[in-house]
């Protein structure tokens, strides 16, 4: 059956994402991947309709106040941040549209703050960091140094790394949002005593720290989330994230016919190996595109149904979502190598399997 609104008209979906500034590169992959996934359908009744948010939450609403009411899109996704999507999120929901997130979890929208019209298809922001939590305590590291910037994923971040590290903390530190002079943090990791360094910096603040570090001299094992070792930051950073062990809930060599055809045809079409935020666009795509062949946006109910379903071929192989509409899934162990000029990861280990956020709990779907 293809998509196709009550009114017959094309089903427009709105993307809200970080276009220009130091997200950029997300953006393009959270965009890439979803219209990767939208080419190959090779549905014309869908359309997508592309705003830049520049990473700021006022203009975000906005955006998605005109895309509801001016340009009557039928669901909206795209937002990176989670202060962006604490800002939109409930707005577009209570004007009674979904949302399907492609990256941004806050635990706001995975506990209480639930929705029956808002789905997560990449996590919710604890998990990684719950998964670099127990790694760093099976690794046998017992006084870590912890930093991530002072806004809801970073607050997300730390929470979830002592939710499952048992050692004690050299220090603890909130950046601001999109600095990128690390001096006087890196000062303070020397002076700690620290035997690790767990942080959670994505896109241009990772490579920033990363090459900062590594000009340092400070000689600490590395722990992170995926964010801060991505496919768009390696490149930057180069050299100094080599043998970094990061978590992730996606890594380009899963064996599965999907994630493989994902890869090559990203790879071909963009010039560049995917990240994690493209693959979970991917996966967005898919997901409302298989909603879509079942059920009308309109009828909420029968909408929501389907996507509960999540009856795709995800890059992750098996895909299951929780009471609160949030993944329940594997996180990895990755390494960062090199392969030929490319700077990339392998999966070296599982951190923690079919692995549900705490707050779903609290969730009364």
């Amino acid at each position: 059956m293809a998509a196709m609104a009550e009114d017959g008209n094309a089903i427009k979906i709105g993307m809200i994402t970080t276009l220009t500034g130091g997200g950029a590169g997300i953006g393009a992959d959270i965009r890439d991947g979803f219209m990767l996934a939208i080419d190959q359908a090779g549905n014309e009744n869908v359309e997508v309709v592309i705003v830049d948010d520049q990473r700021q939450p006022d203009l975000a609403v906005q955006l998605s106040d005109k895309l509801i009411q001016s340009d009557k899109v039928d669901l909206l996704t795209g937002i990176i941040w989670s202060n962006l999507a604490l800002a939109v999120v409930p707005s577009a929901t209570a004007q009674g549209k979904f949302y399907v997130s492609p990256n941004a979890g806050p635990t706001q929208l995975a506990g209480r703050g639930c929705h029956e019209k808002y789905f997560n298809v990449a996590w919710q922001n604890d998990n990684l960091h719950e998964a670099a939590g127990a790694y760093t305590t099976s690794a046998g590291y017992q006084n870590a140094f912890i930093l991530a910037p002072n806004y809801p994923a970073g607050q997300d971040a730390l929470t979830g790394f002592k939710r499952m590290y048992e050692g004690e903390l050299a220090g603890e530190l909130y950046t601001r949002l999109g600095q990128t002079d690390y001096a006087a943090e890196i000062a303070q990791i020397r002076a700690s005593g620290a035997d690790s360094i767990f942080f959670f910096l994505p896109g241009g603040m990772g490579i920033s720290f990363l090459k900062q570090y590594a000009d340092s001299g400070i000689d600490l094992p590395v722990v992170g989330p995926a964010f801060s070792f991505d496919q768009g930051i390696l490149q930057a950073v180069g050299d100094a994230a080599l043998g970094v062990k990061n978590t992730s809930q996606w890594s380009k060599d899963i064996d599965n016919p999907t994630n493989k055809a994902f890869v090559e045809s990203f790879e071909a079409a963009f010039g560049r190996l995917p990240s994690l935020y493209a693959s979970q666009s991917f996966d967005s795509a898919n997901l409302i595109l298989s909603a879509l062949s079942k059920a009308d946006v309109q009828d909420a109910d029968a909408f929501r149904a389907a996507l509960l379903e999540a009856d795709f071929s995800s890059t992750r192989g098996d895909f299951e979502f929780g009471n609160n509409q949030h993944p329940i899934q594997d996180i990895y162990v990755r390494e960062v190598i090199q392969e030929g000029e490319v700077f990339t990861n392998r999966i070296v280990g599982t951190s923690l399997t079919d692995h549900q956020d705490v707050y779903a709990s609290e969730c009364g779907l």
